[in-house]
C-alpha cells in the first residue's frame, strides 16, 4: 500500500525499486519465479513492512485510529505515511516528486515482463494514473481509500478512512518523520 516510501527507502538501485513496489504482489518464498536482483527488492519490502509494525511511531500511529477503523489502522498508516512523503517531498528528497514518479514507473515498465502477470495490471494502472503523485493530496487519499474499500471481500471502514488523519494531521506527521528517518537507516544498513 505504501508504493511510495518503498521506492524511496530502496535508494537508487532500479531492481530494489521496482521490488519494493511490487512486493504486495508477491506472495511465498523467494526468490520464486523472480530473477535474483528483483527478489531481493521484494525481500527489502518484506523487511520494511516488518520493521513498521514494530516501531513505536508507527504503533503510535495505529493507536492514533479511532476503534471503528481499528480492523484497517496498519493499511491506513501505510497510506497516510504516502501522503505524508508525498506533501512534504521538497523537505525529504532533492529531486522533483513528478520526476521520481517518473523514474520509478520508467523502471517497473523496463521489467514488467519479469514480474507476474498478475501484477501487470495494478503497475501499468499505477503509472497510467500516477498513484504515487496522487498520494500528495488528501483527495488522492480518499479516492485510494475509497478503491480499496469497494475491491475488499468483506465490508469494511476503508473508504472515507482519510477522517482519521484530518482528526489528528499534527500527531501523523511528527509519527511519520520519527518513522521515516528511522526507516532510512533501515533500509540502508539493510541494503
Amino acid at each position: 500500500m505504501n508504493f511510495l516510501a518503498h521506492a524511496v527507502l530502496a535508494g537508487d538501485d532500479p531492481a530494489l525499486i521496482v521490488g519494493g513496489v511490487v512486493g504486495d504482489w508477491i506472495k511465498g518464498p523467494l526468490p520464486g519465479a523472480l530473477p535474483p536482483d528483483l527478489a531481493r527488492g521484494v525481500a527489502l519490502h518484506r523487511a520494511i513492512d516488518s520493521h513498521a509494525e514494530t516501531h513505536p511511531a508507527f504503533q503510535r500511529s495505529r493507536n492514533r485510529i479511532a476503534a471503528d477503523r481499528r480492523r484497517y489502522a496498519g493499511v491506513l498508516v501505510d497510506i497516510f505515511y504516502d501522503h505524508l512523503l508525498a506533501r512534504d517531498w521538497v523537505q525529504l528528497r532533492p529531486m522533483a516528486l513528478d520526476l521520481f514518479c517518473t523514474d520509478v514507473y520508467r523502471h517497473i515498465e523496463a521489467r514488467i515482463a519479469e514480474l507476474p502477470e498478475h501484477a501487470h495490471t495494478a503497475m501499468r494502472l499505477m503509472a497510467d494514473e500516477n498513484w504515487l503523485r496522487s498520494y500528495a493530496d488528501l483527495t488522492g487519499i480518499a479516492d485510494v481509500l475509497q478503491r480499496m474499500g469497494r475491491r475488499a471481500r468483506q465490508p469494511n471502514s476503508l473508504s472515507g478512512g482519510e477522517q482519521a488523519f484530518d482528526a489528528d494531521p499534527a500527531g501523523f506527521a511528527e509519527d511519520f518523520a520519527w518513522w521515516f528517518a528511522d526507516a532510512r537507516d533501515f533500509a540502508a544498513r539493510w541494503s
